[in-house]
């Protein structure tokens, strides 16, 4: 037993003196393992101040709306610095829900009947509490739209609500059907293309508030659809000025993007899965019209959408829904100021397919291009919790609109 202790203490004192010195001189003592810590360190700083943080490009079709986005909004013309240890698209697109924080906010929920007997669901921020605007009759009110199955609760629509409420603005978000815990009473849900509700829901505005300005701002396909509905509307809306963030402009594109195989892995499976589960939760009155079963079976959103999305809306085929869907074929038609965020490594909104030269042919339309931020992500500052470059986007913007709208007259 004594022998067996010496060998251990030996063995252990042994294996003590390899650690703290043939292991640390090898690594840091001799200086090699450091200078590869600090040489790719270095690597990485320059890789990072070259190629990521960059300034945005910013497009428009007219010298007046552009001069007014410079003048009104410094942070078009600022560098986006995208956050140091998550600047590329996909982990910037998948952290967003996580790293931000979520805003303490109390909605006041409203449904609105629809005219084929469904409802609407809206959730409202009233701000009672506004300084700069006690008047509710006079209150600017700013109208959000989530993405494809968000809802008022989700970290980027929160954010936009707390923007609006610190300039002293009242909030209204736009639920599509069936996504918000409301009952589902019509077989019919929503689509990009499809813009009923939304009209709908812009005219209970004006009619409640009929004196108080309104903008909008949508969010990935409630960008499209608002993108859509001013396509269809031209100068007979009461929106002021409109901001998109993250829109598809082509889905036809946005669809081939999504179905390379890390893009479907990581987020197409998934909102598949999302959209089928808020069939599944209305599939006792869904399933008088429709194959459930087989809509069910979908692998892809665009699979989804053959079997269930371009048949409730009556299309004769897929890609004719998805033509109607694309916001690229009516931004000729959009008569109001509308300023669109994207990112060029956003693969929900391919670059290549982002309407540049569309945009320069319009003077109410302004387009901003960062070079990262991947799709909702423009995460910013070492730890993104509290705001994104896009909520400095949105808070200018609509501060401008609303305040200095009067600069945004007789654009054309």
């Amino acid at each position: 037993m004594i022998s067996l202790n010496l060998n251990f203490n030996i063995l252990t004192r042994d294996l003590s003196h390899y650690l703290e010195n043939q292991v640390k001189v090898g690594l840091f003592g001799s200086g090699v393992g450091l200078s590869l810590v600090l040489g790719f360190s270095a690597a990485y700083t320059c890789y990072y101040w070259i190629s990521v943080a960059k300034k945005p490009q910013l497009v428009s079709g007219g010298k007046k709306f552009y001069h007014f986005l410079k003048e009104q909004c410094p942070v078009v013309s600022e560098t986006y610095y995208p956050t140091f240890w998550c600047w590329e698209s996909r982990i910037q697109t998948l952290l967003r829900p996580f790293v931000t924080a979520k805003p303490g906010v109390v909605y006041r929920n409203e449904l609105i009947k629809a005219a084929d007997g469904g409802q609407i669901s809206v959730d409202w921020f009233d701000n009672d509490d506004s300084l700069a605007y006690p008047d509710p009759a006079t209150r600017p009110t700013v109208l959000l739209l989530p993405g494809l199955t968000g809802t008022s609760r989700e970290s980027y629509i929160l954010h936009m609500v707390q923007q609006s409420r610190d300039l002293g603005y009242r909030c209204v978000v736009f639920n599509n059907r069936g996504v918000s815990g409301e009952t589902l009473l019509t077989p019919r849900t929503y689509c990009a293309a499809n813009t009923e509700d939304l009209e709908t829901v812009i005219e209970h505005i004006q009619k409640t508030h009929g004196a108080a300005p309104v903008m909008a701002a949508g969010v990935s396909m409630g960008g499209m659809m608002l993108a859509n509905y001013l396509g269809r509307k031209g100068r007979e809306t009461c929106l002021k000025g409109v901001i998109v963030f993250s829109a598809g402009w082509d889905v036809f594109e946005c669809s081939a993007s999504l179905e390379k195989p890390l893009d479907r892995f990581l987020f197409n499976s998934y909102l598949t899965s999302c959209l089928q589960a808020s069939v599944h939760r209305h599939r006792p009155v869904l399933e008088q019209c429709y194959d459930i079963d087989h809509v069910m079976k979908a692998k892809t959103i665009r699979e989804f959408d053959e079997r269930f999305t371009s048949i409730m809306f009556g299309y004769p085929t897929n890609d004719d829904y998805y033509r109607d869907a694309s916001p690229v074929h009516k931004l000729k038609s959009v008569q109001v100021p509308m300023l669109c965020l994207n990112a060029a490594d956003d693969v929900f909104s391919p670059s290549h397919a982002i309407p540049v030269e569309a945009v320069k042919q319009n003077p109410h339309l302004a387009l901003l291009i960062t070079c990262h931020g991947g799709h909702i992500g423009f995460l910013e500052g070492l730890w993104p919790r509290q705001s994104t470059y896009m909520d400095r986007v949105f808070k200018q913007y609509a501060k401008a609109v609303i305040e200095q709208g009067g600069g945004l007259n007789d654009l054309s």
